[in-house]
């Protein structure tokens, strides 16, 4: 039986202890050695140069450097200094237990946590866990954004399984002029998923129109869809082209189909069967080439079955269907598109706010989101808007404190939650591959299922 190889040193987690006392370091070396590449730094100039240098994204700051061992300026400045090099950086505060003021005030200004000294090294082992494990999906985050530019789907982020499916479907029938009907919760992002099959298609430089058969009365809705005449009604002073028209030569994009009238109904099967059109009060047929994509939220087929919606009309609108999944069903999805609305909103309002907070983070992962994404997008601008946190909290959010935690957690607590963490996150990466998610945890396949057993984790 042959020992595995040991591990590259270059190729663990870049960390620096900051801190003016050598047997402090010394001491946390020892213990955080096998799990980081180390770099140490007694001052700020030096600090600097390291973060700089090496990229690190992992730091532990204790706030008493020279000039002011005794205080914490030097400390605060270089933290400070740190962010506005590397805003992504997590630094982990190390303070006296006199000395909350200005840890608090250092998580204000950006500090992913703070510890007490004496430091409990198997406490400080789990809070450098998650911060790298924030790291990492901020890193696949950013490459996610880049990728899904590259691909054609830059509106659209997710890289759960659930998404891995539309996105495919998306690219099969891009190509093609065949009807497509979209379906999901409301606020599941479906016009976002009509936009990018247009885009991917070859009516691309055509128009992209987009109507919510919902949101229009019914008295104006053909008007609107098929255009009208001049002296059509009273009103129609001039001649109008109505969406369907506008829609010559690129898509038109129908939400909320199943809120369409009967007659109505019957005139867009027309429409789909003979490619033309006849605005109100006109009599003279109007060639239109247009593809026709649709979406609902609601159950189409019991409006069938209640006389509702016409069965010719949904089989010629549903040659294919696209469910697009609620995002709680999305897993890793939630955190990553949080992140990536904070980033955005941040920017266009010129706010420092590094990220969320652990709490946060787990507030997000377990509420319902009923509103789905557009929801999600909502509480994250709000809290961007109104807080005055270097990290979003919960309530920032108006979400409810995350249930199980306490102060602190339990070092078991705070170890599960890691572990079922890096779980998920491999999961997602390899699409539920079980022998190629044990790989990337280093983990046997039958360790792997009992761990995804204890942690009742969906595969």
């Amino acid at each position: 039986m042959h020992s595995s190889s040991p591990i590259d040193p270059a190729q663990l987690p870049p960390l620096l202890l900051i801190d003016d006392h050598v047997e402090l370091r010394d001491q946390m070396k020892w213990g955080l050695k096998p799990c980081y590449m180390i770099y140490e730094a007694d001052c700020r100039q030096k600090a600097l140069e390291l973060v700089q240098k090496e990229q690190i994204a992992l730091v532990t700051l204790d706030l008493g450097l020279p000039p002011d061992e005794d205080g914490a300026k030097e400390g605060l400045l270089l933290l400070e200094q740190m962010l506005a090099i590397h805003p992504l950086v997590k630094v982990i505060v190390i303070t006296g237990n006199q000395d909350q003021a200005n840890a608090l005030r250092a998580v204000q200004l950006g500090a992913y946590d703070f510890l007490e000294k004496p430091v409990d090294l198997e406490v400080l082992k789990i809070v450098l866990q998650r911060a790298n494990y924030l790291t990492g999906l901020e890193q696949e985050n950013r490459k996610l954004v880049a990728r899904e530019e590259s691909r054609g789907f830059p509106e659209i982020i997710g890289s759960s399984p659930a998404m891995a499916k539309v996105f495919d479907t998306i690219r099969r029938v891009a190509g093609s002029d065949v009807s497509i009907l979209i379906v999901g919760e409301s606020g599941t992002g479906k016009e976002l998923v009509a936009r990018a099959i247009h885009q991917q298609s070859h009516r691309k430089e055509g128009p992209f129109i987009a109507i919510n058969c919902g949101a229009i009365p019914e008295t104006l809705l053909e008007s609107e869809l098929f255009g009208h005449e001049k002296g059509a009604f009273t009103g129609a002073h001039l001649q109008r082209k109505g969406r369907i028209e506008s829609a010559q030569g690129g898509t038109l994009f129908l939400d909320e189909i199943a809120e369409l009238s009967p007659a109505l109904q019957v005139k867009l099967l027309r429409v789909l069967q003979e490619h033309s059109i006849e605005r109100v009060g006109g009599r003279v047929p109007i060639q239109v080439d247009t593809r026709v994509l649709a979406a609902t939220n609601a159950d189409i087929q019991l409006a069938m079955k209640e006389g509702r919606f016409r069965e010719d009309l949904y089989y010629r609108l549903n040659t294919v269907t696209i469910p697009v999944p609620p995002l709680r069903e999305r897993g890793v999805d939630i955190l990553v598109i949080a992140k990536y609305l904070l980033q955005q909103f941040a920017e266009e309002v010129k706010k420092k706010i590094s990220g969320f907070s652990t709490e946060a983070m787990m507030a997000l992962e377990q509420y319902p989101w009923p509103g789905n994404v557009r929801e999600l997008e909502n509480r994250v601008r709000r809290a961007v808007t109104l807080s005055d946190h270097a990290r979003i909290t919960p309530d920032d959010l108006d979400l409810a404190e995350p249930s199980g935690t306490r102060e602190s957690p339990t070092l078991r607590e705070a170890r599960d939650a890691v572990e079922k963490k890096a779980i998920e996150q491999a999961l997602a990466k390899t699409g539920g591959n079980i022998t190629k998610a044990a790989t990337l945890l280093d983990v046997s396949r039958p360790t792997l299922h009992d761990l995804i057993s204890r942690h009742h984790i969906k595969k």
